[in-house]
């Protein structure tokens, strides 16, 4: 597994602001690149808008936030590109992600692939961010839901292995890579568009329990009685 060149380019905390576009009081996706070291632990189940990221948080505690949702990355790499078909510059974090990554094929990545950020903290690829009416009306882009889905550029949910702290540049190393060919990629298109790639998923144990559940319910997949994630 070769990491070289991979880093943290920033490290992104919300700041909660108003959010019309789901009737809920506050959305914490407006997040910024903060300065020195942020603490990173488990948050536990969802439903408290716990996240990862000290200082940070959601509000749609149904939908987001708990431990398969603890951490949100986003590759540089991919903010370039939208960059370019949107005709606008995309800070990090603007598309709320916790980490903005340089060197990383985050969407490439393994569902169970875990990541080494710093001396510290270890984080588990967990499945692809679903876009929302949050995100679209953030972005102010009518449509924006089909184009992300279309482009099928996602980014990672991570949730967290090994707690400690994470600040900008850190570099970030492959340190596990599971014997399976389901990516976060592959993830996202057979749950959005693609749903004849359900059956593939189910080889990767890493995937939350509710996604799981879901994909055996659609492919009328039986229940195996759940064993330790490899």
């Amino acid at each position: 597994m070769d990491s070289h060149g991979m880093s943290v380019l920033s490290v992104n905390i919300g700041r909660p602001r108003p959010n019309p576009w789901k009737g809920l009081s506050a959305t914490g996706i407006d997040k910024r690149p903060v300065e020195g070291p942020v603490a990173v632990t488990a948050p536990g189940p969802k439903g408290t808008g716990a996240v990862g990221l000290a200082g940070d948080r959601v509000y749609d505690v149904k939908h987001h936030g708990g431990t398969d949702q603890a951490v949100y990355a986003y590759a540089r790499e991919d903010l370039d590109g939208w960059e370019g078909e949107l005709g606008r510059p995309l800070a990090g974090g603007v598309f709320g992600e916790n980490l903005t990554t340089l060197g990383v094929d985050v969407n490439g990545a393994l569902i169970g692939e875990r990541w080494r950020i710093g001396p510290d903290v270890v984080l588990e690829v967990s499945c692809a961010r679903i876009p929302c009416g949050t995100f679209q009306g953030w972005l102010e882009r009518d449509g924006w839901i089909k184009r992300f889905t279309r482009a099928a550029l996602p980014g990672a949910y991570l949730r967290v292995i090994e707690p400690g702290e994470i600040r900008s540049g850190d570099p970030l190393e492959i340190v596990h890579r599971p014997a399976h060919d389901v990516t976060v990629a592959m993830e996202f298109r057979a749950t959005t568009l693609e749903p004849e790639l359900l059956p593939r998923l189910l080889v990767a144990d890493a995937l939350p329990d509710e996604t799981k559940d879901a994909v055996r319910r659609r492919t009328g997949a039986t229940h195996p009685e759940r064993g330790a994630r490899t």
